[in-house]
């Protein structure tokens, strides 16, 4: 009843997108997405604020490494 709350673990084409953690030097901000292997075209997922939100997200697609992009 009180246990750990249950993530859904989503699911997205591996064999065309990759997730990617974009960064801005300027000022920082981080936005976590996928990015298309093939076109380039970046796909926006969410915007990262916090630690817990980026491991959130590694969590909720079951990514374990998310290269950064400037």
């Amino acid at each position: 009843m009180f246990g750990k709350k249950r993530v859904r673990r989503e699911d997205y084409d591996r064999e065309n997108w990759k997730p990617v953690l974009r960064c801005s030097i300027c000022n920082g901000e981080q936005v976590a997405g996928f990015k298309n292997i093939h076109t380039g075209e970046f796909r926006e997922e969410c915007f990262i604020q916090s630690s817990s939100e980026l491991e959130n997200f590694k969590e909720k697609y079951g990514i374990s490494e998310l290269p950064r992009e400037y």
